[in-house]
């Protein structure tokens, strides 16, 4: 079971990989952990890695297939995967279907939550801070008992700037921009299922379970 999780911020997508790689035993892969990982086991491609980040550069495709490449081929993930914030370009889902054909494994599904635009403003502008403590609240799904204040205690919460109206509506753009042509890429190959990711947690499971097990027939 070789799957790829997509989605906008605030898609909920952190959430559903967990229930994932619980019911399918197979391991979440993302693309933060994976880099992490290389750069503490000091291996080449992740010192070469390390390099790009220590400048605040893009890590090179090429190096980055290298270390999927590496990260694949450990023992979890011998009965499946699931890549979760690669491959970001059509460039790299490219370079990752070449590397699997490689190895002899494939995609199998291509999952989006997809959930709209109005909604993941609210789930991202949401929340707030504790400025003395570091508490996160959230003013729909978790909200302190006192408006502006922390339940832990006592002091003023506030908004982060990337949490701001603005600055959400400007991610939300430009992660739009920069997927359409991947789910494009992933459609014409007839990988991809579109989730509906609204409701309860369980009901988009139980919607992303149906669009695994059914591409997995």
């Amino acid at each position: 079971m070789n799957l790829i999780l997509m989605g906008l911020p605030g898609a909920g997508k952190g959430t559903q990989a967990e229930r994932i790689r619980e019911a399918y035993g197979i391991p979440h892969i993302s693309t933060g952990d994976m880099f992490r990982a290389a750069v503490s086991a000091g291996t080449t491609l992740g010192q070469e890695a390390k390099r790009y980040m220590d400048q605040g550069a893009l890590v090179p495709d090429a190096v980055t297939i290298g270390i999927v490449r590496e990260r694949l081929t450990e023992a979890d993930a011998r009965n499946g995967f699931l890549l979760d914030g690669f491959p970001r370009t059509v460039p790299q889902a490219e370079a990752l279907e070449a590397m699997l054909r490689d190895i002899g494994r494939a995609i199998d599904r291509v999952l989006y939550i997809d959930v709209p635009h109005d909604i993941l403003v609210r789930r991202l502008t949401g929340r707030r801070i504790c400025r003395q403590c570091g508490a996160t609240y959230h003013l729909e799904f978790n909200p302190p008992k006192n408006p502006g204040v922390c339940d832990r205690c006592g002091g003023a919460l506030y908004q982060r700037d990337d949490d701001k109206p603005e600055t959400v509506e400007t991610r939300l753009h430009v992660n739009r921009e920069q997927t359409a042509p991947l789910l494009d890429f992933y459609r014409a190959r007839r990988l991809l299922a579109v989730i509906d990711g609204l409701g309860a947690i369980d009901d988009v499971f139980r919607r992303l379970r149906a669009a695994i097990e059914k591409g997995d027939r």
